[in-house]
């Protein structure tokens, strides 16, 4: 939460470290800050530093780091930025090989296409469309109901749990014998993967602060990128097996892929700790951390927001707090561009490698293909989440994917029978290699609100993606005028929102300085305002 206070410091209490805030922003601030003196007290100013906002604040009994906070904690850049280091091996990079694993089961049925899987199945191109919208609602009805699962018996247990059962029916996808088991097994997985991405970005919302999750949850989703070259090149090799006991080789695929996801579930029960002062096991004595490290970790994130402490590791949603998240009207426009933003690249995206198979390339040839759209996406993703830092501003590193996308599909739009394989193969390649701004926009979510807001953001994504899937339709031929309509519509989404937020934080600020130190003192002592409703509130934009 980012908050604007007088700071009133005691001279007994420790010195804080120099507000990062007032080096500077944009790239000179960031190259700056890459130079801070490393012996350097590190803490930063919060609302623990005044006795009467502390107490406010002060983490409840039920609060699993509790017995970790102290506002007199102080701590050096040298020991902050070692203990992040080792959060990013210990718990990042298993973030990511657990989503390397889901994208590998929700994204193969791509290579399976290569293989002749629709008419072994005896299946049509709206076969597979409904197949994938069952995914996608199966997907979207999730969401919420394993996020309420999530926080009653813990990520670290229901992650490793969701992970075991979709893989079983993943592998399971060896023995589909038509349209009815293929849609069964389409809305099982996405049911069952539903939750995952929203409850891993919870998990790692107890380890990191505001402004380091974002570019976090940029190389988290750079494992979707991994996953699909990776997968391009097993399907490959894997596919070769077509015909091995009388089996097509798709039918491999899914079983191997399958239960390596299933080792990666198993592995997860013992790779994820409860939280940042519970990573002691019998498996692991002494634990992740030291108590010096445990004391730094809990105080550095709940100063920067210490709305994290209103719910314990263990403690289940309410309906009510949900129905409260969807009422939010200062997280409409996210939401909004949360349904539409993909829907220009969405279509293009999951038609690719069928599409390529059209253009007469064989099944390796077509797999391979894949490549380079997904080495270019991962690149732009990680341009783009850079730059959201660097300049600060969310709308313009977001605007991004629709400006790349406009002019890619007037192209596509103007193709006929007689253009040339490679020019099409290039003009497709870009589209699916578009800047993918969806981390940027989770984390925007979560700045500008609380996590189950960032859940109901992925619900209305994933209602993009059910629209989406059924906008190529097999006897349609005006798919690529309406993905133009979007991506024209969204452009205007996104300059209107910019200024959505800038007038809400102009108005707060007016308010807020005609206010005497008495007054906004007042405030934070008696308002029954919370999140983003409080006038000390500022929204990301």
């Amino acid at each position: 939460m980012t908050t604007i206070l007088p700071f009133l410091q005691e001279t007994s209490k420790p010195p804080l470290g120099i507000p990062v805030d007032n080096v500077g922003g944009g790239l000179w601030g960031r190259l700056k800050r890459s130079y801070v003196d490393l012996d350097s007290i590190a803490t930063q100013p919060s609302v623990f530093d005044d006795p009467i906002t502390c107490e406010v604040y002060r983490p409840p009994p039920q609060y699993e780091n509790t017995h970790k906070f102290d506002p007199d904690a102080r701590w050096t850049w040298r020991e902050e930025k070692k203990l992040v280091r080792k959060i990013d091996w210990r718990v990042m990079l298993w973030a990511g090989v657990m989503f390397f694993a889901l994208d590998l089961d929700r994204n193969n049925i791509s290579q399976a296409n290569t293989d002749n899987f629709l008419p072994d199945l005896g299946m049509t191109t709206n076969d597979y469309n409904l197949g994938n919208s069952l995914f996608r609602i199966a997907f979207l009805i999730a969401e919420l109901p394993s996020q309420l699962v999530s926080k009653r018996v813990g990520p670290d247990v229901w992650i490793p749990f969701q992970m075991v059962v979709w893989s079983i029916v993943a592998l399971s996808q060896f023995w589909l014998s038509g349209r009815a088991s293929f849609l069964l097994t389409r809305f099982l997985l996405g049911f069952l993967q539903g939750g995952f991405i929203p409850d891993v970005v919870l998990y790692l919302s107890y380890f990191y602060t505001k402004t380091e999750l974002p570019i976090r949850l940029a190389f988290f989703w750079v494992s979707n990128y991994i996953a699909v070259i990776v997968s391009a090149f097993l399907a490959t090799g894997i596919l070769k097996l077509d015909g091995f006991r009388g089996h097509a080789g798709w039918r491999y695929l899914f079983l191997i892929e399958g239960a390596g996801t299933l080792l990666v579930g198993i592995c997860s029960f013992l790779m994820l700790p409860p939280g940042p002062t519970q990573t002691k096991a019998w498996f692991r004595p002494k634990g992740w951390f030291t108590e010096r490290e445990e004391v730094i970790l809990v105080n550095r994130v709940l100063r920067d927001d210490p709305s994290k402490s209103d719910m314990h590791n263990r403690q289940g949603l309410s309906v009510r707090a949900i129905w409260k998240a969807l009422q939010d009207w200062r997280m409409w426009p996210i939401y909004i561009l949360g349904l539409t933003h993909m829907m220009p690249v969405g279509p293009p995206q999951n038609y690719l490698t069928l599409s390529l198979r059209h253009l007469g390339f064989n099944t390796t040839q077509s797999n391979l293909l894949t490549i380079p759209s997904s080495v270019l996406g991962l690149l732009m993703l990680l341009f783009c989440a850079y730059l959201s830092e660097i300049i600060n501003s969310r709308v313009f590193a977001t605007i991004i994917l629709q400006l790349w996308a406009l002019p890619l599909l007037v192209a596509l739009y103007t193709f006929n029978a007689q253009t040339s394989q490679w020019v099409y193969y290039a003009v497709v390649t870009l589209i699916t290699g578009f800047p993918y701004v969806h981390p940027i926009q989770v984390g925007w979510a979560s700045r500008n609100s609380y996590s189950v807001r960032t859940s109901v953001y992925n619900m209305f994504v994933q209602a993009g993606a059910v629209a989406y899937a059924n906008i190529y339709r097999t006897k349609d031929a005006n798919g690529n005028r309406a993905l133009l309509g979007i991506c024209s519509m969204n452009i205007v989404l996104y300059i209107g929102t910019y200024f959505f937020y800038k007038s809400i934080n102009k108005r707060r600020d007016r308010i807020w300085s005609a206010w005497s130190k008495e007054q906004q003192q007042e405030y934070l002592e008696t308002t029954r305002d919370e999140g983003n409703q409080r006038l000390d509130f500022r929204f990301a934009y």
